[in-house]
């Protein structure tokens, strides 16, 4: 994986992800000052617009890192990071999918279950994508050291 894939993939996540949460707060916690206002904040339209733009980016970077990163550690025998990858993968195809259909479905009580299927299903992403962020640090960190030991050990007569 190159690194500017990585970096594009977390800007993107982070866009994702905040406004995702923002525009939640504005939908579900706010209570509109006017009772006949249609929306509960004037910048919730602009929030949502904003993460259904992003999103559509967000998933095309996640394929770019998929082949580069993940099919690879998926083949791999070591089996390092794999718990926190693989939930971050299953919660990202269920948070996708999701996702795309809140944008579809009309009917109300499938529309409140997509919007707890993709509200949960983030929350799950971003939680998982962000253990395997801290996990990978810390086994590359480990691997630096260890490769320093080894270098020091072959350069001392």
């Amino acid at each position: 994986m190159q690194r500017w894939e990585q970096c594009l993939f977390n800007l993107f996540h982070g866009v994702v992800a905040v406004t995702g949460l923002v525009y939640l707060t504005m939908k579900y916690a706010m209570t509109p000052i006017d009772p006949f206002a249609v929306i509960n904040h004037p910048w919730q339209p602009v929030m949502l617009s904003v993460h259904v733009v992003a999103a559509p980016v967000f998933i095309a970077v996640f394929g770019m890192i998929f082949r580069s990163h993940t099919l690879s550690k998926l083949l791999s025998p070591r089996p390092d990071n794999r718990r926190s990858g693989w939930t971050a993968l299953l919660s990202f195809s269920a948070m996708a999918l999701s996702g795309y259909l809140l944008q579809v479905v009309s009917s109300p009580a499938w529309l409140t279950g997509l919007v707890w299927a993709h509200v949960s299903t983030s929350l799950i992403f971003v939680a998982g994508y962000g253990m395997h962020l801290v996990v990978g640090w810390r086994l590359s960190q480990v691997a630096r050291e260890a490769s320093g030991i080894a270098r020091e050990a072959r350069v001392r007569p």
